[in-house]
Formats: structure tokens, sequence, C-alpha cells
């Protein structure tokens, strides 16, 4: 019999030795490349935690206030390093508090693995304390879940929840655990990571007439049209992205998600699309000849009315997910696939070109969009502060190299339209369930996920509320994020609505707020506020220069509102710039 020492996460190993269903795990998570959990103890899941604490030299759990605010930092954990995300949380509450973020990573396509503690098997169904049916309410938040009662099941299980996480289309995974299955004894003979499971293909099969095809309605085309998403950068094609986009010459935009895959400023990059995106690029969407998708779903926020979306334009569409292929707008190419291989397979076919007259029609959208929305955001003459000239400062000090990790709101299209992404990876937010209460858990995570990178978290005073607990997880983990809080007063998107399509009715929008220098300085965290236009540079670069977490409140005006914007149930064409 070989020493414990010897076996444990040893996948080779023939002999076994016996140890718990808890040990198992974290065996396995170490093997999986796991070296940070986010998660919080409770009664259900405390063998785990027991077990656990002869493991701090090899995994570093961050005890966070609240479990949303734990699978909040797993998300900004992935989103910035790559990897899974881990979370731990006890069954009933703990686990039910998982589910926003779930939703959330589920629709962004984010890695997790959610361990959940659960009572005894015995007891399942007879509505012990703290028990809830987890499998069933998470069942369509989840990519895969699963209800470990036998902790000789344990090892294979862990194995398909990381391969199930992180392959295909990422997403995120539960496993409950039973408490009897955490204590459980049995005999251990290794882990070995998961490359298979029968009937699940990650990937389609690539098909390569479809390939051709899509290559042939590029290079026959005068007027196309890139846009990406968050594809681009979770099958890590960024490399191969930009070779495409630069040889075939096309302007390309970006949904939010899929901001910083090629830099802000490369010369293709013509900007953002959706309902607060840039100008050009909503116009000329229906007025391409053939429309390039790749890794993006058509989402309602980037596509207005659909029936009036690029009806004219030929579609292109390259997705992992097939059925994300004709769901919202009608295919005219299919290119199912990876898309680290399917982009260099139509990089190969098309033919180098410039597409001068059409780039430049964006540039001309560009200029309107100047004159009527952004000189006047970035750069105010006189009066309150405004989002825009913040960012704008930020982007100076940073130089487009930081982490900017946004909340939902009217700061958050702020940010997105404004901020400069040099590298990927570097915007982190909540894009299809916009969640407020996102950004600063998620920051947290996101700087252990790039410890050497800047981590700003950019939040409205509205979603920071919903967090704020937060604070006490950068005070004892003493991780260094830097938090820029613009406070307008409002719930800012939704006054805005109410100000343009309900008739100034401001309807329980107006939100008073703690003193937050006062609230983050009793965490121990440095902070100041601002209201003066002078002020803005020497503030933030205090904020950046100080070791360690740092609160910047920065008072903007109260009344601003975030244009350009596609008003809902319109076409992407009848973008309104004011």
């Amino acid at each position: 019999m070989e020493t414990e020492q010897q076996v444990l996460g040893n996948p080779t190993g023939v002999e076994t030795i016996e140890v718990s269903g808890s040990v198992a795990l974290l065996e396995a998570l170490i093997t999986e490349g796991t070296d940070v959990i986010f998660g919080y103890p409770g009664g259900a899941i405390m063998p785990i935690y027991d077990a656990l604490y002869d493991y701090k030299e090899k995994l570093n759990h961050i005890l966070v206030r609240h479990e949303q605010g734990g699978i909040h930092a797993g998300q900004g954990f992935a989103r910035t390093s790559g990897k899974v995300g881990v979370v731990f949380a006890t069954s009933g509450p703990g686990a039910t508090n998982l589910v926003t973020g779930l939703a959330d990573a589920m629709i962004d396509s984010t890695p997790l693995v959610c361990i959940t503690g659960q009572v005894f098997a015995h007891l399942l169904g007879t509505d012990a304390f703290q028990e809830t049916d987890v499998i069933n309410i998470t069942t369509p938040v989840t990519k895969w879940n699963y209800q470990i009662t036998d902790a000789t099941e344990i090892p294979e299980v862990i194995s398909k929840a990381f391969y199930i996480a992180r392959s295909g289309r990422p997403g995120p995974v539960l496993i409950d655990i039973t408490k009897n299955a955490q204590i459980q004894k049995f005999d251990y003979s290794g882990y070995t990571p998961c490359n298979h499971i029968r009937s699940y293909r990650p990937k389609p099969l690539i098909r390569k007439e479809y390939i051709t095809q899509a290559a042939e309605l590029i290079n026959q085309a005068k007027k196309p049209f890139i846009i990406w998403g968050q594809g681009v950068i979770l099958g890590e094609a960024e490399l191969e992205f930009k070779a495409f986009v630069e040889k075939s010459g096309i302007p390309s935009a970006w949904t939010i998600l899929g901001a910083g895959a090629i830099p802000t400023d490369h010369p293709l990059n013509v900007g953002m699309l959706g309902m607060h995106g840039n100008y050009g690029p909503n116009v000329l969407t229906n007025e391409c000849d053939v429309l390039i998708a790749i890794g993006m779903r058509f989402d309602d926020r980037v596509t207005g009315r659909l029936d009036k979306y690029a009806k004219q334009a030929k579609v292109i569409h390259l997705d992992i997910d097939p059925s994300e292929i004709d769901k919202n707008v009608q295919t005219t190419v299919p290119v199912w696939g990876d898309c680290k291989e399917t982009i260099p397979a139509l990089t190969e076919l098309i033919q180098q070109k410039e597409h001068t007259e059409w780039l430049q029609k964006f540039r001309d959208f560009d200029k309107k969009e100047i004159e009527a929305v952004i000189h006047n955001e970035l750069h105010p003459a006189s009066g309150e502060l405004t989002m825009g000239e913040v960012i704008h400062q930020l982007n100076e000090l940073t130089k487009g190299e930081a982490v900017i990790v946004t909340d939902v709101g009217q700061h958050q299209m702020v940010a997105c339209r404004y901020a400069k992404l040099n590298n990927t990876r570097s915007n982190v937010t909540s894009g299809g369930l916009g969640t407020m209460g996102f950004a600063l858990p998620a920051a947290i995570g996101a700087k252990f996920g790039a410890p050497n990178r800047t981590v700003v978290a950019v939040i409205g005073d509205g979603g920071f509320q919903m967090t704020i607990q937060e604070l006490g997880t950068i005070m004892q983990s003493g991780i260094d994020v830097k938090i820029l809080i613009l406070n307008n007063r409002f719930l800012g998107m939704v006054r805005q609505w109410q100000e343009l399509f309900n008739e100034h009715r401001y309807s329980f929008v107006d939100i008073a707020s703690p003193d937050f220098v006062a609230v983050a300085a009793a965490y121990g965290i440095k902070g100041r506020s601002i209201s003066e236009r002078e002020d803005i540079t020497t503030a933030l670069q205090e904020m950046l220069n100080n070791k360690g977490s740092f609160l910047l409140e920065v008072m903007v005006t109260k009344e601003n509102n975030v244009f350009p914007m596609v008003p809902q149930g319109c076409s992407v064409s009848e973008i309104r710039l004011k």
C-alpha cells in the first residue's frame, strides 16, 4: 500500500488509499489547476471546509461576504484568467444565493464549477433544515448540474464538471454533494481529468464547403462588415481574428463582451454595436452587403427590431454553438466550429483587400457622433462633471492597459463606449443578464485572475450598494482593487428611460447613498470624493498610485443621458444622437 501523499493526485496509481469524499474533491480541484476558491461555509458543506483546513498551502480560499459575491468573484476570475472559476456554498439559502450569478454566467458563457453542500441523502425530500432542491432550481441556468450522494462518484463527476464548464461554449456547472458523501471514506486510486464524454460534442464538425462559400461571399462583397463578440476571446483566437481583419480590410465592430479582442484604436475597429453603441456601426449594419458575425449571438440589444435588421445583407455566422445559428437572424452561410480553427481556414481563402471608400463612411459617421455627442461628453467646457470625461482621463493615465470591470447602468455604457483597451480579457461586465451589484465582487475575482494588472471597478451609486458588503472581502484578503464610483444620485439608466419614454415621471429612481468614503474607511480602505473638474486627474492618479485598494467617488451631473441610443422597438438605423 502506497502512502496517502504518493497516491493522492496520482492518476496513474494502481494502488488505493482510503480518503473522504471531501479530500477527494480537493485533490481533484488541485489536479485541475485550481488555486483560488471563492466561498462561504455553512453546515451542509462543513466537512469540505474541515478538509480545506489542511490544504491552505495549496488552495487559497477567499472568504466572501455573500454567496452572490462569491460567484461574481468567480466570474471575474474566469474572465481575466481564462481558467475555470471555482465557488463553494452551503445548502439552502447558500445555494439559492448563487442563482443570479449562475444565470449571469450562463448567458455570458463564463466557465464556473460551483460546489454546494447538501443535507444527508436520507433526508432528501423531507424538507430538512436548509434543504432546497438545488438541482431543479438551477437546471435552467447551468450548462450541467449533478447531485452526488455517494463519495465514489466524486472523481469522475468533478472531472466531467471541469470538462463541460471549459469546453465548447463555456458555462457554469453546479455539483451538489450530500453531507454523507463528503464524510464517506472510500478507496481512492487517483484522479484523471476528463477529455471526452460520450454523446457530448463540444466542437461541431467543421464543414469545409461552408468555409469555401463564406470566402466566396467575402471576396465578392463591396461593403462587407464584421461584427464580433466574446466568442473570439473565449476561443483564444485574438491573433487569428486580427490576421483575418487585416487581410480582409473589412470594418469591424464589437459587442460589449467582445471588446478588447483587437485594440480599441486599431484602424479597422469602427466601434461598439448596440443600443448605446456607436452611430456608424449601427446605421451601416443596414447598408452592408455581407455581414460576417463571429462569436456573437445576435442579442436584441445589438439587433434592435429583427424584422428590420440587415435585411439587405447576406449573413455569414461563425459560432461554436450550433443552436445560435438561425436562432435570431437567418444565416446565408453557417460556419460551425471553434473560431480558433474556422477563422484561419477562412483567412487562407479570402483575398487581400482594402475597402477604403466603405471604411470612410464609418469615419464620416464618427465625425457626426463626435460633434453631436462625444466632444461634449469627453471635453465639457463648463457645468457639472460628466461620466465620459472621467473615463477619458482614466484612459490617459492607464494608457489602455488596465482591466476595466463595470457594473450595470449608464456608467457601464459610458465606460464600454469610451474605455481604451489594448489587450484582450480587459473588459469584464455583465452583458446578457445585466446584473447590478456585479462589479465590486467581479473586480475582486478579476484581480486574483490577473494579479499583475491594474483592475479598476467602475460602478454606479445604485449598483455599489447592492454588494457593498464585499468591501469586507477586500479588507480581509488585502487585494488591490481600484473602485471608481460615478455617483449621479439616481438609478441613472432607468431614469433616462423614464425621461425619454415616460414623460419625466421619475418613479423611485432617486436613490440616497451613505458617505461612501467613510464606509470604505471603516473597512480600512483609503478613499476620496470629488466634484470639481480640476480635481479629476490628481484624484485618479492618487487612486492608481495608492498601494492597495482605493475608493474614489466622483459626483457627476444628475440628469445626463447616454447617447447615441436605439430606442427599444426601433431599427438600428433609427439610432438617435440626442
